[in-house]
C-alpha cells in the first residue's frame, strides 16, 4: 500500500534474547491486520544482559513522539531482562511471559526461564538433520543433481521464477526436510508429460505457480527485454504448467501472494509432512 509522504510511521521493535525471528514473525501477524498504517520495523536480537536491555529501552524511548507511540514486540524469557525492557514508555506487548504463567499452571512445572531455549541447539541430532537437509537442497536446487533423487521427502517443480529455491530452503531448514527442486522448461511445455528424471516420484511433487504479471515482473528484473520475461511466455507457461499439474494430479500452489511460511504450511498439510520426516499420528 502506498502511504502519503506525510503519513507519520509507528515504528516498531522486535526485541529478544536470542534471534528475534520468533518476535518478528508474531508481531508482524499482528501488524498485518492494520493494512492502513505504515511502520518502520526495527529487530532488537540477543538481548542478554542488563546493561543491553537498557541500551534498548533507551533506543526505544528514543524514537517516541508526541504524535506516534512506538510498539515493541518481545520474546525475551529471561524475568530480569523483561522487567527491564517493560519500562519502557513505548507500548510492551510480551508475546513470552503474557503466556507463561498459564502454561506453568497447565503443566505444573515450573518454566526455565532460558535465554537459549527458544533457538538454541536443543538436540544435536536434530540439529544435524536441518544441516544435511539444507545440503540436500543446495545439491538438487534446479534441477543441478539427480543423485539419490529417491531419498526426497518432497519435489517442487515449476516455471523458472516462481519461488522453487527459497521455498525449498525454508523447508530444509526449518523442518529439517529433504527438498530437491526441479525447473519445467520448453520441451515440457511441448509435451506436456512430467520430466523424466522426477516422473517416477510424481507422488513426491509439488508445483507452484504465479499469475503472468507477477512472474514477468520477476523475470525483467532478472532479464529486462528478453522473450523469457514477455508476459505472453509467462503466460504459456503458467498455462501449460498448471495444465500439467492438473494431468498428472499433482497439488500446486499460487505463490504470488503467499509468503514462503504459507507456502511451506500448505505443502506440508497437502503431502503429510512434519518436521524431521516423521509420519503425522494417523497418516499413512
Amino acid at each position: 500500500m502506498d502511504f502519503p509522504a506525510e503519513t507519520p510511521a509507528t515504528p516498531v521493535f522486535f526485541v529478544a534474547g536470542g534471534t528475534g525471528i520468533s518476535a518478528e514473525t508474531l508481531g508482524n501477524m499482528m501488524l498485518q491486520q492494520f493494512p492502513s498504517v505504515r511502520f518502520v520495523r526495527e529487530k532488537l536480537p540477543f538481548i542478554k544482559t542488563p546493561e543491553q536491555a537498557r541500551d534498548a529501552v533507551a533506543q526505544m524511548d528514543a524514537a517516541k513522539t508526541d504524535g506516534v507511540m512506538p510498539l515493541v514486540f518481545s520474546t525475551v524469557a529471561v524475568e530480569e531482562i523483561r522487567e527491564i525492557l517493560s519500562g519502557t514508555e513505548c507500548a510492551f506487548i510480551d508475546l513470552f511471559g503474557s503466556h507463561l504463567d498459564m502454561v506453568e499452571r497447565v503443566l505444573h512445572v515450573n518454566a526455565a526461564h532460558n535465554a537459549s531455549s527458544a533457538h538454541g541447539v536443543r538436540d544435536v541430532g536434530e540439529y544435524d538433520a536441518r544441516m544435511k537437509a539444507v545440503e540436500f537442497a543446495i545439491e538438487h536446487d534446479d534441477g543441478q543433481s539427480l543423485r539419490q533423487l529417491e531419498r526426497a521427502d518432497l519435489i517442487l517443480t515449476a516455471p523458472s521464477r516462481c519461488g522453487k529455491t527459497p521455498t525449498t530452503m525454508y523447508l530444509a531448514l526449518q523442518y529439517g526436510l529433504l527438498v530437491a527442486n526441479y525447473p519445467l522448461v520448453e520441451e515440457d511445455f511441448e509435451t506436456g508429460g512430467m520430466p523424466r528424471p522426477i516422473a517416477p516420484y510424481v507422488d513426491k511433487c509439488f508445483g507452484l505457480l504465479s499469475t503472468a504479471q507477477r512472474l514477468s515482473q520477476v523475470r525483467t528484473e532478472r532479464r529486462p527485454g528478453s522473450t523469457y520475461a514477455t508476459l505472453s511466455q509467462c503466460t504459456y507457461e503458467l498455462r501449460r504448467a498448471e495444465a500439467m499439474f492438473r494431468a498428472h494430479r499433482i497439488p500446486y500452489v499460487n505463490s504470488s501472494a503467499m509468503s514462503v511460511e504459507e507456502m511451506a504450511a500448505m505443502i506440508m498439510q497437502t503431502r503429510k509432512l512434519s518436521a524431521g520426516r516423521k509420519p503425522r499420528p494417523g497418516s499413512r
